[in-house]
């Protein structure tokens, strides 16, 4: 129960900051714009080797990729050699994650991006790899725009551990590759949009251009 109090106040602490640093917005279709969702594929692994599970991630992010909520299905078994045998230890079945990260940019080159995050995570199920189902979750990536900024994709390492608060914790390890495809690749971007003033109509321009002195009226 205290370990539960615990991750109850984290998880509030975690949602009062990102709330706090959200962009402030009394239209809430102005703040949906800014939401980007992306889909790939990643894979298991720990220590650099293989763990053997297919990801399948979803996620969305905004503010300029300030925050990221994402949802992840592990669809195998993971699985590790037992040093000196044949044989594979099971780390865990598969399962549904999911996690809410604040991101913060290390760099901008070009058309990269480097970023870190923090934040909390969940799964339905609990294993060796963590015997928690609700952790901390961080992550290290490169964010990439291309063809203009029509694709954008994210590489991430992603790990999810509960800080060694309870054992077992070797943490799930796993990384990414999502993509963003702009709607600008079928047609007229958002980006590439530009408003037009209706006070900018042609009565006006004609009665503006009426009025000034020495100017003939337009046919």
């Amino acid at each position: 129960m205290r370990t539960t109090a615990i991750f109850a106040r984290v998880g509030l602490l975690v949602l009062w900051v990102c709330a706090l640093y959200a962009p402030r917005s009394a239209d809430a279709q102005s703040f949906c714009a800014s939401c980007e969702v992306q889909v790939g594929l990643g894979g298991t692994y720990h220590y650099w080797a293989s763990t053997g599970s297919l990801v399948l991630p979803v996620s969305v992010t905004w503010s300029e990729n300030r925050y990221e909520l994402g949802l992840f299905r592990f669809t195998d078994q993971q699985l590790i050699e037992l040093p000196g045998t044949h044989r594979d230890r099971l780390m865990a079945d598969p399962y549904w994650g999911t996690s809410l990260s604040r991101r913060f940019r290390l760099f901008e080159r070009g058309p990269v991006q480097g970023f870190f995050g923090f934040g909390l995570s969940a799964k339905t199920e609990s294993d060796v790899l963590s015997t928690t189902r609700l952790d901390f979750a961080s992550q290290l990536g490169l964010r990439f725009h291309l063809f203009g900024g029509r694709v954008v994709g994210d590489v991430t390492m992603r790990h999810w551990s509960n800080g060694g608060i309870r054992l077992p914790n070797h943490g799930q390890d796993f990384a990414t590759v999502t993509f963003r495809l702009d709607s600008g690749m079928f047609g007229l971007g958002r980006t590439a949009q530009i408003g037009i003033d209706p006070a900018l109509d042609h009565e006006r321009l004609v009665a503006a251009a009426d009025s000034e002195p020495g100017a003939q009226s337009l046919p």
